[in-house]
């Protein structure tokens, strides 16, 4: 009896170029951890869970946000029609159907430290979930109790980054991988952020390639600064973006280079 096909895209080695997502204020345009509270009683968390975050240590501050939904009743429901209601970033649908249409050539990764209960229940309801290869993020189900359980991606050593995940070390992983799996590298690599997490990983792409950071946010601040200060440190081109269609412009230029 033949196996059903995938809902995934095959693992090629046809893919000349690698496009690396982050996921919140990038492909959705909002934090999804701060749009779920509107599933909560009053749309909003008391003080002293507010008070709770400490820094570099997000990922344990939402596993008591996801507890605390799940003691007040909030259900699996309530927080998956949440997620989905979040809106997209501007021109991402235009760079999703251009994607789309030249996916012999373009593999695409989600790397997120957002969580996998989110990010596939938004790209589900917008269609777009076979459009990527693979999602790193932090894993996140709910259990027999109706809570969403949220564990961190991995434990690593980089003092760049919270404590639940280098988004360089995944990339750097997934590059030496896909190297071996395919048997040549990525023609060239781009990596489209916002976040003061997305400039770690953007310290590992190379001459040939580009990091698309969201115009006016931490990402293009930060990288900014770092071109000034040490420029030998950070080597790719930086293309700033306010929207999706100047990604896709950006793109075709840039792949027209074989």
């Amino acid at each position: 009896m033949a196996a059903p096909p995938s809902p995934f895209p095959a693992v090629s080695s046809a893919k000349r170029f690698l496009v690396l997502f982050d996921f919140d204020e990038t492909i959705v345009k909002e934090n999804s951890d701060d749009a779920v509270v509107r599933a909560a009683p009053g749309q909003q968390l008391p003080d002293w869970l507010r008070d709770s975050y400490r820094e570099g240590h997000y990922n344990e501050h939402m596993q008591r946000v996801l507890a605390y939904l799940a003691e007040q009743g909030v259900s699996e429901g309530s927080i998956r029609s949440t997620v989905e209601e979040i809106p997209s970033t501007p021109g991402l649908q235009a760079l999703f159907k251009f994607l789309q249409a030249r996916q012999h050539d373009f593999e695409l990764v989600i790397i997120s430290d957002a969580n996998m209960y989110f990010i596939e229940a938004w790209l589900e309801r917008a269609g777009a979930r076979h459009l990527f290869q693979r999602i790193f993020t932090n894993p996140a189900s709910f259990d027999g109790a109706g809570r969403l359980v949220l564990l961190p991606f991995h434990a690593h050593e980089c003092a760049r980054c919270p404590e639940n995940m280098c988004k360089q070390v995944i990339l750097r992983e997934y590059l030496v991988r896909r190297h071996q799996e395919r048997g040549c590298p990525f023609q060239r690599v781009f990596y489209m952020g916002d976040g003061a997490n997305d400039v770690c990983p953007s310290l590992a792409l190379g001459p040939r390639d580009t990091a698309f950071p969201r115009r006016d946010f931490p990402m293009h601040r930060l990288l900014g600064e770092m071109q000034e200060a040490q420029p030998a440190s950070f080597k790719a081109s930086m293309v700033p973006w306010t929207s999706g269609e100047e990604v896709v412009a950006c793109l075709k230029k840039l792949t027209e280079d074989r």
